[in-house]
């Protein structure tokens, strides 16, 4: 059993009803689903810790893969096997690399939007909403490129089409959840529909997972990015 607690490596459990908790780091209570099977409560905030930093990253970065830059937001100490830093890693590593190909886009101000719409999706929504928020991800991309809003019409299609079809990926391909391939899954068909509505081509290679070995609930042969590290 690979470690999922952040306190006491112990694995998580998921309750029927949401319930107060107080997080072990903070101690902010907050209404939750999720603890380890030890009580272990940790809350989105303390789970992010560190985020802030991909900012810098996507700033300085020159590369048009945006799977490239989410594997260098994965190898920074905050970003751990699951967790909603995904939510906004997602959209912001397609932010950037939609900027690096040629898209137009203020990328300071597109990035701390993303962080901040990307970091109200809390973890879990993938099983509790029903929409993976690696996939809401790409449809808050859209909407900040496009400039979309609630009375928007092209972006505000654009936009819930990008997060229809990224979900549809996803829940395709089937559950339990990882986030690491939702998030894959989310990124490939946001470079895809990119290209075919915006005109703007980011560059995508073959995806090949490395960390299976670190997930409980790896489906292996499964998933597409299966590689048997």
């Amino acid at each position: 059993m690979n470690e999922e607690c952040l306190i006491c490596k112990a694995p998580l459990e998921y309750l029927e009803k949401d319930t107060d908790m107080e997080c072990a780091i903070c101690h902010r209570i907050e209404s939750s689903k999720t603890r380890c099977i030890n009580g272990h409560f940790v809350c989105n905030s303390c789970h992010t810790r560190g985020m802030d930093r991909i900012t810098a990253l996507c700033l300085n970065e020159k590369s048009k893969n945006p799977i490239e830059i989410l594997e260098k937001m994965m190898h920074m100490d905050f970003c751990h096997m699951h967790g909603p830093e995904h939510h906004v890693m997602v959209g912001a590593s397609l932010i950037t690399a939609y900027k690096n190909a040629g898209g137009e886009v203020d990328l300071a101000d597109a990035l701390s939007e993303m962080y901040k719409r990307g970091g109200e999706v809390p973890g879990g929504a993938c099983g509790f909403w029903g929409a993976c928020g690696a996939g809401v991800s790409t449809g808050m991309y859209m909407a900040i490129i496009t400039k979309s809003t609630p009375l928007a019409g092209e972006a505000w299609g654009l936009s819930n089409q990008m997060t229809g079809r990224a979900l549809t990926a996803i829940g395709r391909n089937g559950g339990p959840r990882c986030c690491k391939r939702d998030s894959y899954l989310a990124i490939r068909e946001a470079v895809h529909f990119t290209a075919e509505n915006l005109g703007v081509q980011m560059e995508l290679d073959d995806i090949k997972c490395t960390r299976s070995h670190m997930n409980n609930q790896c489906i292996k042969e499964r998933c597409p990015f299966y590689g048997k590290d």
